[in-house]
C-alpha cells in the first residue's frame, strides 16, 4: 500500500548557515510580536474588565428603572463589552498561533544542530 520511502525513519534537515540565519530573523520577529501582543493583552483585559462590569451595572439600573434610555445605555455598554470580549478572544489565538510557530522555529534550529 502507499508507503513512502521514509516510512518509519525520520528524516532531519541541516540547516546552511543563511538557513538558520533566517530562523534567527524570523524568530526575532516572531518574539518581538509576541511581547507586542502581551502588552496589548493587558490594556485589552483592563478595558475589558471595565467595561463588563460597567455593562453588568447598566443592566440592573435597567431592570430596576424599567426606562427606554436606561435600556438603551444597557444595550450601548453591552456591545462594547461584547466587542472588547471578541477582540479579546482573537488575541489570546494570535498570542497562541505565534508561540506555536516560535516553537517550532525553535525546533528547527534545535534538529539542524543535531
Amino acid at each position: 500500500m502507499g508507503s513512502s520511502p521514509t516510512s518509519g525513519t525520520q528524516v532531519i534537515h541541516t540547516l546552511t548557515p543563511m538557513g538558520q540565519r533566517l530562523v534567527h530573523r524570523k524568530l526575532a520577529q516572531a518574539s518581538s510580536r509576541l511581547r507586542e501582543l502581551q502588552e496589548e493583552l493587558r490594556v485589552v483585559e483592563d478595558q475589558m474588565s471595565q467595561l463588563v462590569d460597567e455593562a453588568d451595572e447598566l443592566s440592573l439600573r435597567a431592570l430596576v428603572s424599567e426606562t427606554p434610555s436606561a435600556e438603551f445605555e444597557y444595550r450601548e455598554a453591552k456591545k462594547h463589552a461584547d466587542a472588547i470580549t471578541k477582540h479579546h478572544t482573537r488575541m489570546m489565538t494570535e498570542i497562541a498561533d505565534l508561540e506555536s510557530r516560535i516553537n517550532d522555529l525553535l525546533d528547527r534550529l534545535k534538529d539542524s544542530r543535531s
